[in-house]
């Protein structure tokens, strides 16, 4: 999407993303290696009954239904960051997650009139319609640029 398309209280959604055990225990391995993100024997004793994936892979599963659904081809170059995150349940093997990220706000730079900033709220939800992840994100777009990359 361009820029220029986002819209105040604008819902996109994408998904649904299956959510494979080979694929939690992989990113776990190699970025959150906790037992109850790589042992699934002794995750299935823990608090949360089996296997959970680690938070900033849920993180990267939105990140990749964002770019599918709207940042593929825009403008978008950057974030300066995200403002909150929160996981209120977790993300196990064979869930199907779908994002709806919601509009916030849209303005352009007082300061770099070809800068486009988006703040937006990314939601995860499995498919039980259960919460798994909630986070507020500003994304930046060169609005000066005659083209986009595909």
């Amino acid at each position: 999407m361009r820029f220029a398309e986002f819209q105040v209280e604008q819902r996109i959604v994408a998904g649904p993303y299956e959510v494979l055990e080979d694929e939690v225990l992989s990113f776990a391995q190699a970025y959150d290696p906790q037992w109850f993100h790589v042992d699934a024997g002794l995750a299935s004793q823990g608090r949360f009954g089996g296997l959970i994936a680690s938070g900033w892979h849920t993180c990267a599963i939105a990140m990749r239904l964002a770019v599918d659904a709207a940042l593929q081809g825009s403008e978008s170059f950057a974030s300066p960051g995200v403002s909150r995150v929160r996981w209120p349940c977790p993300v196990r093997p064979g869930d199907r997650l779908r994002l709806v990220a919601t509009v916030l706000a849209t303005r352009r730079s007082r300061s770099q009139p070809d800068l486009g900033i988006l703040s937006w709220r990314w939601q995860l939800f499995n498919q039980c319609d259960q919460e798994v992840l909630d986070l507020e994100a500003t994304s930046l777009f060169d609005l000066g640029s005659k083209e986009t990359r595909s």
